[in-house]
């Protein structure tokens, strides 16, 4: 799986990548059709100080692509709330295809 990661007001943390690889590592392990996710890490000024770190990942595997997008107080949190809901929208799918 090829992760790409792009910034926007914020600048590129090694840390923070490998934090979200090895999410993502997780994520395929258990769903190994997946062929690429894109990582969009991007500053937002806010009025709270709960959200303005936003997350948005995009999956790329056979058939329509997968978005999540999560803001919170910080990009790890939001990494993980999007990887989460990226695992529901795979299981989601996954059931749907056996059923058939």
């Amino acid at each position: 799986m090829d992760i790409i990661y792009e910034y926007d007001g914020v600048t590129a943390s090694q840390r923070l990548e490998s934090f979200a690889e090895e999410k993502l590592n997780k994520l395929h392990k258990k769903f190994d059709d997946i062929i690429r996710a894109d990582v969009f890490l991007k500053q937002e000024n806010t009025s709270s100080d709960e959200t303005g770190m936003i997350c948005n990942i995009r999956l790329s595997l056979p058939g329509p692509r997968i978005f999540a997008e999560a803001s919170n107080q910080n990009f790890e949190e939001s990494v993980i709330e999007s990887v989460s809901e990226l695992e529901r929208q795979l299981k989601k799918r996954k059931d749907k295809l056996k059923a058939y």
